[in-house]
Formats: C-alpha cells, structure tokens, sequence
C-alpha cells in the first residue's frame, strides 16, 4: 500500500517535533546543570568567607584592662625632662636628652602596673605570686606606659585611667576559646591567674575592646596580644607601589608595541609564545628568578619589598600585556581605518583614537593584575621576607613583611587558640582590600566603558 503525501508530511512533522524536543531536553538540561554549578560554586565561595568571617570578626575585639594607674614618685624617680637651655649646643642638648631617655628606660614600670591590678583587686599580691599576677597584661605594655610617660612627664604623682590588653592567654580565657574543665596541667594559666581574671571581668575592669593594636603595632614576639599588621601593611603598600611603577607602564608599552606597531615574523611570534607561556608559570619561580637576579647577583638587600615589587612586576607582567593586548584587539578596524582615512598618522591613530577607547579594559587588566600580586605569598617566602621584622619599614629598601606572608607566619604559632582568630582577622583585611581593587576595576571599566 503506497503512503500518501499527507501521511509522509506527518511523519516528518513528527519527527521534527521529536527532534525539536530532544534538543530543547538537552539545553534545558545543560542550564539547569549551569545553573547548579554557579549556585554550587555560589555557595562554597559563601561557606569559605562565612567560615572566615566567624573566625577573624571576634579578634578585632580583644580583651583589655580599664585601670587608674598612678605614677608613683617613689618607682618613677626621673628629674624634669630636659628642655634646651639658651646657648646651649644642639649636640649638647641631645646628649643630655639621650642620658635622660636611658635613665627612663631604667625605671621599674612593670611595678606601676603591678599596683594598678592589686589595687583593682583589692588586695595585696604576696611576692610569690608576681608571676601569675604579671601574667594578666601582656608584656608590652610597660613599654608604653615608659612611652606615655616620655611624652607627658606631667604625669607623675597623677592618677590616669589607661587602657591595657590583656595577655593573649587572658584574652583565650575570657573569650572561652580554651576548655575551663581541662585540668590545671593543661591550663595556659595558673589557676591563681583564672581566679583573677574571672574576678576583674565580673567587676568590668577587663572588658572587650575594639583592638586598635592589630591595626598600629608591628608583629611581636615577646608580647603576643600586641602583635598587629602595620609592618606587613607598609610592606606591601610599599611592594603595590613598585609593582604599580613598574608592570603598568611596561606591560601596557609592551602590549601597545605588540599589537600595533610590532612586525609579524617569526620573532614577534617566539615573543608572543613566551609571554603566554609566561602567565602559566607558577608563581615561585619567579620567586626563584627573584633570588638568583636581584639578590644573588645585584645584591640588592634582603627582605625588602624594593625586591619583592620587583619580583611581582615579573609576575604580573605577562597578564598586564595579555589583558591590554585583548583590550585592544576588541576595538573595531573601522576606528583605525577612519583615523588614517582622514590622514591621522599610525601613532595618533593609536594614541589618540584606539587607546581611549580601549582604556577600561586596561584599566581592568592593570587592577586585576596587581590585585593577584597583593596576595602572592610564594615568590616572597624566597627572597626572605618571611624573616620576623619588628618595625615599620619607612623606605621600600628597609627590611618587611608582606600581608599574605605575615598570615603565613600567625597560622604557624604554637599558640594557636589566639593566632588562629587573629590570622582569620588578618585574612580579612587582605580580603578587604583585594575586593576593594576589584570593585575599583568594575567601576572604571563602567565609568570608561564604550557601547558599539
């Protein structure tokens, strides 16, 4: 029996629709697959910064005493700080201020604060018990009650209400960040020192404070709850600077050259191979590269960000060049063929009509660039700058630390109950201010952007 035309025209109908069906079950199952994979992805990057902003947030609080201490005459036995007298020497008057700064630096403040804390407990401390009472503020702290005093010699015999931190180990107790039921061989503190701190809190002379000291204060060794970010912070605010100075303007040169002045040969090839094989390099070799060239062979000092800008500008060179070069090829022939049309040379063509143009997406590949090179650790642990600085470098040739490097170094201290809050909190900062580059980077690139 022969099938008629009309039959034929259903059957193709038919598995038109068939076939129209399977294809739209397949996209609709590749988007719901899209789909899971932005919310998984979504949903691991919400679990990482919840995981740690429960972490770090606690730590920009930290335990510290409100006490009167009083500048007792008969501890703080110091003359008058010294003033210039008239014909007197510069040189003179600095010595004879020197000599007064070292007999300052003699003087037993630890036993100021010592009286501060009896007398908020109410009660004398028995000689025996100096040590479990010391162990209640951290040790820094006499240091800048020395420093305070300096300032303002018309302090003493004055009563002052000062703020202290507590020790990093008063700070775990009172936040429950140790077990109270663990036995006493396996408390941090003596159990004379948990009584005390459990009776200071109740009576509000240790409460909580925003730590300013994690922000101001260097990295510390021998007073643990001072320990802060401002070295590392100056470090790599240091290292931005050189590596801003250094792979924007090359790598964009580079970029510019390449594209739309280089020939295309074969060298200009090999260069181009290099430079995308460059940006796939993992990031300690050019920690390696760092060592060999800039301390090894041009002696330039150690753990300084000066080397460690320069090894980032090695790394973020080849994504700099890579973005502008993509930035540039986006921008329509027509823009150049109009340009040279109405008798623009090459170079005002570029600089003048493709380079504005292609402007945001430099700016973006600029910013992200330097935003992967603030948190670069690798490269840096190399060029020493992992060693423990106590200051605040104050040229890019001083020895520093960098952010990503000092929380490598708190994740790695013994005390860990305390570091652990504190790294997270440092964490955050970095955090803080690489999505401050890339919120930077959205907002020139919408501000510049060009709609065809």
């Amino acid at each position: 029996m022969s099938i008629s035309i009309e039959q034929r025209r259903q059957h193709r109908l038919m598995t038109i629709e068939k076939s129209l069906a399977k294809r739209h079950r397949k996209e609709n199952a590749f988007r719901r697959m899209g789909l899971l994979a932005v919310v998984t992805g979504m949903t691991l990057v919400a679990i990482l910064f919840i995981s740690i902003l429960m972490r770090g947030v606690p730590a920009f609080w930290q335990a510290t005493f409100y006490m009167d201490v009083y500048f007792d005459p008969e501890v703080v036995q110091l003359e008058p700080k010294p003033e210039r007298e008239s014909g007197e020497s510069q040189f003179a008057f600095n010595e004879r201020y020197s000599q007064w700064l070292t007999r300052a630096g003699l003087v037993n403040w630890q036993t100021l604060i010592d009286n501060a804390l009896e007398e908020a407990l109410g009660e004398e401390v028995e000689p025996r018990q100096l040590r479990d009472l010391r162990a209640l503020v951290t040790s820094g702290e006499r240091y800048a009650l020395r420093d305070r005093f300096v300032e303002d010699p018309s302090l003493l015999g004055q009563t002052v209400e000062l703020k202290m931190l507590a020790s990093a180990n008063v700070d775990v107790w009172i936040k429950g960040n140790i077990d109270r039921d663990l036995p006493d061989a396996r408390q941090q503190l003596s159990a004379q020192t948990r009584t005390w701190a459990d009776q200071l809190e109740e009576q509000g002379v240790i409460r909580n404070a925003f730590s300013t000291s994690l922000f101001l204060n260097t990295d510390s060794r021998s007073s643990l709850a001072s320990a802060g970010l401002a070295g590392a912070f100056m470090g790599s605010l240091f290292m931005m600077v050189v590596v801003i100075g250094l792979s924007v303007p090359l790598g964009v040169s580079s970029a510019i050259y390449l594209e739309e002045f280089a020939p295309k040969n074969r060298l200009t090839d090999l260069i181009e191979i290099n430079i995308n094989n460059l940006a796939a390099v993992p990031s300690i070799v050019f920690g390696l590269l760092g060592a060999s060239i800039f301390i090894g062979y041009l002696r330039l000092p150690l753990s300084a960000p000066l080397v460690g800008g320069l090894v980032l500008t090695l790394m973020t060179l080849p994504t700099i060049i890579i973005a502008t070069r993509a930035s540039l090829r986006s921008i329509p022939p027509s823009i150049r063929q109009a340009a040279l049309g109405i008798g623009a040379s090459r170079v005002q063509t570029v600089f003048h009509h493709v380079l504005p143009l292609a402007l945001p997406g430099i700016l973006t590949g600029s910013i992200l660039g330097v935003a992967q090179a603030l948190g670069e650790t690798a490269p840096l642990l190399l060029i020493g700058m992992n060693a423990f600085v106590a200051n605040v470098p104050g040229t890019p040739l001083d020895q520093s630390t960098a952010l990503p490097v000092q929380i490598y170094l708190w994740q790695g201290n013994e005390l860990r109950n305390f570091f652990e809050a504190r790294t997270s909190a440092a964490i955050i900062v970095l955090l803080g201010l690489m999505l401050s580059l890339n919120a930077l980077a959205i907002w020139l690139r919408k501000k510049f952007e060009t709609r065809w």
